[in-house]
């Protein structure tokens, strides 16, 4: 004769096969010092498999594991067995009452629900929304998207990259007044991901700008002007220069995207003296502090590994960046803006400008000598193009 407990565990497996489970809730504590006080199990479908989640539920935190649906069988009668002695069951039509006192003697009570619930599929596969249409043209000649528009495999990290930037710049903007003919330079355009996306973006959201993406290498300046006139994209435009030899005027927003080594600083500068709204820089290679770096006090503890000495001159030249840049009347923000596994490379310094102060400046000025002799660095860059 099949015991109570394996009679509700079928009861759970069939309403979960036909999708009519709605969620079960262990509790009683068998130990009343036991810290668990109840455990609430829900159906979930994560990549097409049936699975449950399990939410264990403590005095300050819970704690949410997913299990299939064999082994959740197995789970949830050792959890009858050793923590709790009630389990209701929740499906479309009924409710399944189990209980089992310290003797052993367990039972079952079933009561129909007064009207049925309707159960809605869980699921973990969430479709994000994003800002920039799979569907776009230059997505597909850019060999990011198929004919069919489906992201490629092996481009959803850029494709995920390409949103996550532009996100970014739309939470900007939203603080900063735009003019007709708003100008962006992309400083370093590359391949132009960015470049398309963020000018489809301003094109969506009506706003008049123009967007020049600059970039050294000739054939990728040919390849991205072709695609932005397959587009039909007229104030979109790409020319051959280095972001140091590339004059600025009337720029309102400055991009410079994993410029290597000093050309992130070159392009911070351009900007200040440009009088530019927006500088976004994601920063790439810091080998000019790197060189420098003699700390003559505790530092040089960290600094003797050439790991840590790395990441040790990416955050001090980082730093230094920003401080000059408040020094100029910017403020300043910096974060990481996507995920390690998609780019080492993750940092984002943005500057939006503001009020220029004599004080600031000092101050500022101030606190990059102090870095400097902290580290011992005779100079960044950047400070040498403002004498």
């Amino acid at each position: 004769m099949i015991s109570k407990v394996d009679e509700l565990l079928e009861n759970i497996a069939a309403a979960a096969k036909n999708k009519t489970l709605h969620k079960i809730t262990l509790g009683n504590k068998r130990n009343a010092e036991a810290a668990l006080k109840n455990i609430f199990i829900k159906p979930l479908i994560i990549k097409d498999v049936q699975m449950f989640s399990f939410i264990y539920r403590y005095p300050t935190n819970d704690i949410t594991k997913n299990f299939f649906l064999l082994e959740s069988s197995t789970i949830i009668k050792k959890i009858l067995q050793e923590d709790f002695f009630n389990a209701d069951v929740f499906t479309a039509s009924e409710v399944i009452y189990f209980s089992v006192n310290k003797t052993g003697k367990d039972k079952t009570v079933k009561k129909n629900t007064e009207k049925n619930i309707i159960v809605a599929a869980a699921t973990h596969d969430k479709q994000k929304q994003r800002i920039i249409n799979s569907h776009a043209v230059y997505l597909k000649e850019l060999g990011v998207t198929g004919a069919e528009g489906n992201v490629k495999k092996e481009m959803q990290h850029k494709f995920k990259q390409i949103n996550r930037y532009v996100e970014i710049i739309d939470g900007i903007l939203k603080d900063v007044p735009l003019q007709n003919g708003f100008s962006v330079a992309d400083m370093g355009s590359g391949k132009g991901y960015l470049s398309f996306a963020l000018y489809d973006y301003l094109q969506n959201k009506n706003i008049d700008a123009t967007l020049t993406g600059v970039e050294l290498r000739d054939d990728l300046v040919k390849k991205c002007t072709n695609i932005a006139q397959l587009c039909g994209y007229h104030h979109l435009h790409f020319t051959k220069g280095s972001i140091q030899q590339t004059a600025l005027q009337n720029i309102d927003m400055l991009i410079a995207l994993h410029a290597c080594d000093t050309a992130t600083d070159d392009a911070i500068a351009k900007g200040i003296k440009a009088n530019t709204k927006i500088i976004i820089c994601a920063p790439c290679c810091h080998k000019q502090i790197r060189k420098q770096m003699a700390p003559a006090n505790a530092l040089k503890f960290i600094t003797k590994h050439g790991i840590l000495l790395e990441r040790q001159a990416e955050m001090v030249t980082d730093t230094i960046r920003s401080l000059i840049m408040e020094a100029y009347g910017y403020k300043t923000k910096v974060f990481e803006f996507i995920d390690e596994e998609h780019t080492p490379k993750n940092i984002l310094i943005v500057g939006i400008k503001n009020n220029f102060s004599e004080n600031i400046f000092k101050e500022n000025i101030e606190k990059v000598k102090a870095l400097k002799y902290l580290f011992g660095i005779n100079e960044h860059y950047l400070e040498t193009l403002f004498v």
